[in-house]
């Protein structure tokens, strides 16, 4: 688990058997008549032979890729023969982000005898299992009359991912087969493999692609299952005819230990049964004056008290080694063991020379109380050099370790959100006050909300006892008088209420919070028909006039087909088709305009939060239509048929869906059930279509990124998208070819090359550049678009960016159309880092309370003590803040999760930090129609779905990230005038390269910095492009 904590999910298991018929036993057993499982020292010591052989090369040769750490364990089978089980962990740039990288490295398939014969006798003498099933039911294999390892396998044509995580390899029916026992076995039985492992080691050697936190519990019980174990009776014969004595059962059987004949050569040779790479050091710890000592019955107690181990304990040493070097108190006592080594001898720790090792404290209970808070302090703590210091935060010394745990954030407890509202009313309005009782409400992160609001609830209505005042004419009313108490009380819970039901929240929800008097609410029986229908019909009617009139000959067309479906009452669904700046965005403002105007609802929603700030009222579709965030084919919305949601939409008269390519096609079928259901009642003769017959516009373009699919492959992908759906061919596609976003000032060169870039764009997002693309193409760069006379590609590519950034950050408007993108995650935090470091001002650094979620249905397998909170801290997930979070004031940072989205806070919404406190930060809203709004965020519990957790887990944590720079998957739906592509690797998925390209509104706001596979600066990368999501445009 150590390991883990430092370099994340394992990413290979490897089982490794011995073969008693290798070349070398041959030779030494030839001219005699003795067995190999006879001569248990041979094999010991050549499976051992071959074992180091094996972690060199995948140390050292690096033959799957580079390794960053190494377990095994060895296991004797009960005929005797070892066996290793080993567990790689691969360093980053080495991990496969797709499972289009596991094939080349993994095969589950019988060659070709005619093109590999040497390959194809080692797959068919080691790695195929079976026969077994009703082909032979006495295989050992057999539980139940079912094989144990779920042999035979299906046919699959290409490798994918299942729902719990697990890869399930490409077996295609290639009609290949190997006889055993007179049974035809085929590529469901083989096991999996690496060619070039099983060419040289020719033995059983399976090979499994894991990458997930499962796999870590699946290793550790091989690791700590113990030896084999026999029951021995000891059995009198009785020749005799007299009767038999009473017997005492529990006496006459022995448990014992089993040891085969190669474990006891193994153990005599004093081999490894267990291995690490690099070393875990144990390092104990005690509370003040609880060191362990060890004595004797016969020693004398004062010569016990003055043996050096009890004066100077590792523990206590690490603190004096704090004490006297400056370096040491940079580490963390876990981390120390990677700069110092303990010498037992002089009780002293010393700088390290060689070698790398890392730090395990000791486990203990949470019953053990300070001990355990003082062991999550020791995971985070740099530099002690007393007891006195580790309770110290910030300069306070406090009483026990527990309330220093709780003043770092390590603890989950609802008075850090009482103190979160008391922190922000030193600078918030009332209003803001609210909308933070709201966002806690709405992300469920309160254990008991009604303790909350008693204690908070004189600062959240503050401003309207104040309005009360001036209402009443009463500029001395106070709230000693206990009907002014109730009235304020009721009108603050009113205000509270409106903001939770404009994210489709209530009081109601919360059975322990108090609910406002009707006479308030009865005002609006549906508030979500009533915020829709709340728009100044003049004023839309002035702006569609001049919208309209702007329109291009094609959105005209487009706009009348829509607006004559609506009219006529007859539902359809359309797809506006159009790459980034035909004016798509532009279609959907008039439209809305037009119907709002005249008093019709429009709900405008997007596939990602970033997209629906650009759109008036804008939500994103899940929030909206209440869409599961875990989709299957057979799911339905969370609308019951007579909630608010589905009056709303029951009066809805046409749906904009932007964005639409994004989002799993069993997306808009669960909308199409659901709205079906819901307008079943309805007297109309469209129920029978798509969608209820409702008129949907979906927009997008398909040369940018499809649905994620974790794991998943190019044929997944494709299936997932709209266009595979049943909803597809009921669909009008109508396109949109202008180009209204890149465009310059007047200069026919300019023109010209705005023209040759926006078709430069167009060729790369539909594969047509770099030759044959049949899902991957090298293409080159422009050499104007490339930076590539630099020693620090990062730095050059944020001066691109962000000129003189220390001198312009504090610039009204600095950040807004800026930003750098980089495929993966772990490429957007080393910038954002780099970024961060050299940024101006105080760091604030906040951790995070991480816990198994009271609410998961641990199986009986499930041991908990593994995933302790240490463990759980070490866990990046994407779409997680991480355990740490740095932040100075002035940083833009990016929102995780979606808080109100009528305010623009939602998933993907940038900001500025304003100021960070102790239990919330202020920032300013620096994207969308919310442009320099405020608001303050506290901390909230987030729960992953992520398949390579096998748990639920909480994070409670401020959901924020930094974003200088930003993925290229975050980026989709912005424009934006300066964009960075740091490419350190290639894209790995459909449209990311041209979604990361078409984001800027002209050529000279674009530049890539792109590396080689050594790390060089090159003109050419990868462009992934599905050819065949395009064919049914």
């Amino acid at each position: 688990m150590s390991l883990c904590k430092w370099y994340g999910y394992p990413d290979f298991f490897i089982t490794f058997t011995c073969n008693p018929k290798w070349p070398e036993v041959k030779r030494c057993l030839e001219g005699t008549t003795i067995k190999p499982e006879d001569r248990p020292t041979i094999l010991s010591r050549l499976f051992k032979i071959k074992l180091d052989a094996l972690i060199k090369d995948l140390k050292e040769k690096s033959l799957l890729g580079k390794v960053s750490a190494v377990v095994y364990t060895v296991e004797f089978q009960k005929r005797g023969l070892p066996h290793a089980h080993i567990c790689l962990f691969m360093q980053p740039d080495h991990k496969f982000p797709t499972v289009e990288h596991i094939d080349p490295v993994i095969s589950a398939e019988i060659p070709d005898k005619n093109e590999d014969l040497e390959l194809y006798t080692l797959v068919s003498d080691f790695m195929i299992h079976g026969p077994c099933g009703d082909d032979n039911v006495n295989c050992p294999c057999m539980v139940d009359k079912k094989c144990s390892k779920s042999y035979p396998k299906k046919f699959i044509d290409h490798t994918s991912i299942d729902m719990d995580g697990f890869p399930l390899y490409r077996r295609r029916d290639s009609k290949r087969f190997v006889e055993k026992s007179g049974v035809k076995l085929d590529n469901r039985s083989v096991v999996p493999y690496n060619k070039t492992l099983l060419k040289k080691y020719q033995a059983h050697i399976n090979v499994e692609w894991c990458n997930q936190a499962g796999s870590i519990k699946y290793l550790f019980k091989y690791i700590n299952k113990g030896p084999n174990r026999v029951t021995v009776s000891i059995v009198e014969s009785n020749t005799s005819n007299e009767p038999e004595p009473p017997v005492d059962e529990i006496k006459r059987h022995y448990d014992c230990r089993y040891l085969s004949a190669c474990e006891a050569s193994w153990r005599i040779f004093s081999f490894d049964v267990h291995y690490r790479y690099p070393a875990v050091i144990r390092l104990p710890f005690h509370l003040p004056n609880q060191q362990n000592v060890v004595y004797g019955a016969d020693d004398d107690i004062n010569n016990v008290l003055d043996k050096p181990s009890v004066a100077s304990s590792m523990f206590l040493s690490w603190m004096d080694c704090n004490a006297n070097d400056e370096e040491a108190r940079e580490l963390t006592y876990v981390e120390f063991p990677t700069k110092f080594v303990w010498k037992k001898d002089k009780r002293c720790w010393k700088r390290r020379k060689n070698q790398f090792s890392i730090g395990r404290i000791h486990a203990v209970s949470p019953t053990l109380g300070e001990a355990y808070f003082l062991r999550i302090l020791l995971n985070k703590l740099k530099g002690p050099r007393s007891f006195d210091d580790i309770p110290t935060v910030n300069g306070h010394k406090f009483n026990t370790f527990r309330e220093a745990c709780y003043a770092l954030g390590l603890l989950d407890d609802d008075m850090e959100y009482i103190e979160a509202i008391q922190e922000a009313s030193h600078s918030g309005s009332d209003y803001y006050l609210r909308t933070l009782f709201a966002t806690m409400l709405t992300c469920h992160t309160l254990s008991l909300p009604e303790r909350v609001w008693e204690k908070t609830w004189e600062l959240l209505s503050d401003g309207i006892l104040y309005k009360q005042r001036l209402t009443l004419k009463a500029p001395d009313l106070c709230l000693d008088d206990d009907r002014v108490k109730n009235q304020v009380k009721n009108l603050t819970l009113y205000e509270i209420e409106k903001i939770l039901i404009r994210n489709n929240s209530s009081l109601r929800n919360f059975n322990t919070m108090p609910y406002p008097d009707h006479e308030l609410i009865s005002i609006s029986n549906n508030r979500l028909i009533a915020e829709e229908l709340d728009y100044d019909q003049n004023n839309l009617q002035e702006e569609f006039d001049k919208l309209f009139g702007a329109l291009t000959g094609e959105q005209r067309c487009i706009f009348n087909d829509i607006i004559k479906a609506v009219e006529d009452n007859k539902g359809g669904v359309f797809f506006v088709y159009g790459y980034g700046g035909t004016g798509k965005t532009f279609l959907w403002k008039t439209l809305s305009a037009s119907l709002r105007s005249k008093g019709q609802i429009v709900l405008n929603v997007a596939s990602s939060g970033i997209a629906s700030l650009l759109l008036t009222g804008g939500r994103t579709a899940h929030s909206r239509f209440l869409i599961p965030i875990n989709l299957n084919e057979d799911s339905i919305c969370h609308i019951s048929p007579n909630s608010d949601v589905a009056n709303l939409l029951k009066k809805t008269s046409l749906i904009i869906w932007d964005e639409a390519p994004m989002v799993h096609r069993h997306g808009f079928e669960a909308l199409d059930r659901t709205l079906k259901d819901i307008l079943k009642t309805d007297d109309s003769d469209n129920l029978k279509g798509p969608f209820g017959g409702k008129a949907i516009v979906f927009g997008g373009d398909f040369r940018q990124t499809l649905p994620v699919i974790q794991g998943g492959t190019r044929h997944d992908i494709v299936t997932a998208s709209l266009t595979s759906s049943y909803i597809w061919d009921t669909c009008r596609v109508l396109t949109l070819t202008k180009n209204m976003r890149l465009t310059t000032r007047g200069e026919i060169h300019d023109v010209e090359q705005t023209q040759i870039f926006a078709q430069w764009l167009l060729d790369l997002g539909e594969g047509k550049l770099g030759g044959c693309n049949d899902g991957d193409a090298i293409i080159d760069i422009p050499d104007d678009l490339l930076i590539m006379d630099s020693n620090d590609p990062i730095s050059s590519l944020i001066e691109f960016v962000y000129p003189s950034i220390l001198e312009n950050y504090q610039k009204s408007g600095f950040y807004k159309e800026r930003a750098i993108l980089a495929p993966t995650n772990e490429v957007v935090d080393e910038i954002n880092c780099h970024l961060l470091s050299m940024f101006p001002g105080e760091a604030k650094e906040y951790l995070s309370s991480d816990s198994i979620c009271e609410s998961e249905d641990l199986h009986d397998g499930f041991d908990q003590s593994l995933y302790s909170p240490d463990v759980l801290n070490g866990l990046k997930i994407s779409g997680l803040p991480n355990h740490k979070l740095v932040l100075k004031v002035g940083v833009p940072v990016m929102l995780l999760r979606n808080i109100d989205q009528k305010s623009g806070l939602c998933n993907g919404t940038r900001l500025k930090v304003i100021s960070i406190g102790k239990r919330v930060i202020e920032a300013e809203v620096i994207f969308g129609s919310n442009i320099g709004d405020r608001t303050f965020i506290p901390r909230i519990g987030l729960i992953p779905s992520d398949k390579k957790v096998p748990f639920k887990f909480q994070r409670r944590q401020f959901p924020l990230a930094v974003c200088f720079a930003m993925t290229i998957n975050k980026s989709q739906g912005q424009s934006l005038s300066r964009v960075g592509l740091f490419l350190k690797h290639p894209v790995f998925s459909h449209g990311q390269l041209y979604v990361a390209l078409s984001r800027v509104k002209s050529r000279d706001g674009l530049k890539l910095a792109i590396l080689d596979n050594d790390g060089n600066l090159t003109n050419k990368t990868s462009n992934v492009v599905y050819k065949e999501v395009f064919d049914y445009l």
